[in-house]
């Protein structure tokens, strides 16, 4: 696992790594066909010093190396997806890379190639004459559209959750609009202006002779490397394709059927967890613990197949026998089925089976909200425990009517923080109601801080984690000492949240979970993908650094306001 971690970090630095790489060429090519929109010389004079970089040995094997590179990862990494599902803005970039090369290809081999191998002097006049006043021109300025979104989607994606990359993106959306146009500008005002001159017979000689202009002889040659080379693109993507097939079919070959008693039936790949396989097909699955065998929630009993099953691990076992299991119980964290089983799933509400306690409990789907306050122990350290209690108590008294204006109830204070969930009729009420309570949360946070301000005392600083989904509400604990509270996937999912808000430097993390629920809509592009500890798959979240911001990330809000 951790060399997989470590690969999967390397490959993702050096894909960052090569598209810098290509973005920076890009932007200094596009700023010097932009120049065309001034002067001929201040076009020319660009590229000269361009060529002094790009066409050294160094910088060709740096600039060629990171397209070979950026151009392999990508389809590598679409050859080794599980599906080809995916939020929108990863989908409009994978399908704008793929476009790129289609044009590419053409660009580079009438250009660099020519001019190595022919000796064609491959300056902007060149490819503009080359291109006008044809239909490549427009080819080749789709080619710089699509070249610089794909960049800047790229660039956005690894930046967008930094402070000053936040602060800055107004600025950069403006600078992103004004590159492709400013190019698009200087290129229709030095085509204009050269066309004119190549329509001079006298003039279109000296051109002629000036660019060393190729025989029809050698644009054929050019044309038959440009369609050999895009056959072998067209060959390398369909390797990629049949790969991605070939694993999906050896996955369904390499499968197991589980059957849940009460429950649907799924084929789900070999080697993965029987808890992992539910999470995987959407199947509730109670594991307060996150997967780790040490709370038991996910307990299911084998009814046919435990004998295909490896032995009890050390802490499987311990486990099961500190809850008094029965004989074919085991852990969902901890076997993996490799032989169709059936099984039953002790934590459900219409299990046939008694529990020992006064209440069966009952399965909901419910917004909680896991909330903790930053610096607590740096901030009351040599501090009397008087002191500590009556900041902890101004703290809840100050925040939690935030809670329960909304319907909320803290299940449980941990210190200097507290659980919260919010059980409405329905899921998108309760999902609408955490939303509200996150965002009240907020602005009382920040009176709260304005008092702490005039008596002279430090803000105090939290994190949240707001996630919506499967409870289980019930009396656990000893009989007629069992308290009512929740456990499930959800309030692991909003513990991690919470403690990801820290390394973010922001108040809150929302699932899109809970925010579809809720009915609301939000840049795609401000979600992130997160691989929470003891949670199976990544959960894309909404960052929010301002809990009192909340309704500028999401519409339409007023609908639940």
């Amino acid at each position: 696992m951790e060399n997989a971690l470590w690969r999967g970090g390397w490959i993702s630095r050096l894909r960052i790594a090569s598209g810098l790489v290509l973005f920076v060429f890009a932007f200094f090519h596009f700023i010097n066909i932009g120049l065309g929109l001034f002067h001929t010389d201040m076009l020319h004079g660009m590229q000269d010093g361009r060529k002094t970089v790009s066409r050294h040995g160094i910088g060709s094997v740096l600039l060629y190396a990171a397209l070979l590179v950026h151009a392999g990862l990508a389809l590598v990494s679409i050859a080794q997806r599980r599906t080809l599902r995916m939020p929108f803005s990863v989908a409009l970039q994978v399908v704008l890379g793929l476009l790129i090369p289609l044009q590419l290809i053409s660009h580079l081999v009438q250009t660099r190639y020519a001019h190595e191998i022919f000796g064609v002097n491959d300056e902007m006049g060149y490819i503009i004459i080359l291109m006008w006043p044809n239909s490549a021109i427009w080819l080749q300025s789709l080619l710089l559209l699509l070249v610089w979104a794909h960049g800047c989607i790229g660039l956005h994606m690894w930046l967008r959750l930094t402070s000053w990359w936040r602060n800055m993106v107004p600025y950069l959306i403006g600078l992103a609009v004004f590159v492709p146009s400013f190019a698009l500008a200087g290129l229709l005002t030095e085509g204009r202006r050269i066309w004119l001159d190549f329509a001079d017979p006298d003039l279109r000689e000296q051109y002629i002779e000036h660019y060393n202009w190729p025989s029809a002889e050698t644009f054929q040659s050019l044309f038959s490397v440009k369609d050999n080379t895009l056959m072998v693109f067209w060959g390398a993507l369909a390797l990629t394709g049949l790969i991605y097939v070939a694993r999906k079919l050896w996955r369904r070959r390499h499968s197991v059927r589980v059957r849940y008693v009460n429950g649907p039936e799924i084929v789900s790949e070999k080697g993965m967890t029987l808890l992992e396989m539910s999470h995987a097909n959407g199947i509730p699955h109670t594991a307060l613990c996150g997967g780790k065998g040490r709370c038991t929630t996910c307990r299911v009993v084998v009814e046919h197949g435990v004998g295909h099953l490896h032995p009890p691990t050390e802490i499987e076992a311990r486990s099961l026998n500190a809850v008094g299991a029965p004989e074919g119980t085991r852990l969902a964290c901890q076997i993996r089925p490799t032989d169709p089983v059936t099984v039953f799933r002790v934590f459900r509400p219409d299990g046939a089976r008694d529990r020992a306690h006064a209440s069966q409990g009952q399965e909901r789907q419910l917004a909680v909200l896991f909330l903790d306050m930053r610096g607590f122990t740096a901030r009351t350290t040599g501090q009397l425990p008087y002191d500590i209690v009556f900041l902890l108590n101004r703290f809840f008294d100050a925040i939690v009517p935030a809670i329960t204006a909304q319907g909320g109830t803290v299940d449980k204070y941990m210190g200097d923080g507290l659980l919260a969930m919010f059980e409405t009729a329905d899921t998108t009420g309760s999902a609408r109601a955490g939303l509200r309570a996150a965002a009240d949360i907020g602005r009382a946070l920040e009176r709260f801080n304005q008092q702490l301000a005039a008596e002279g005392s430090s803000p105090v600083r939290i994190g949240m984690g707001l996630h919506l989904g499967d409870l289980v509400l019930g009396e656990i604990g000893a009989a007629k000492h069992a308290p009512r509270t929740i456990i499930g996937d959800a309030v692991n999912v909003a513990s991690r949240l919470e403690a990801e808000t820290k390394a973010l430097g922001v108040e809150l993390l929302v699932s899109e979970t809970l925010l579809e629920a809720a009915g609301l809509h939000c840049n795609p592009d401000e979600l992130r993908a997160f691989s929470l500890r003891g949670v199976s798959g990544p959960v894309s979240a909404l960052p929010v650094e301002q809990a009192s911001d909340l309704e500028a990330h999401a519409s339409p809000w007023e609908q639940i306001a």
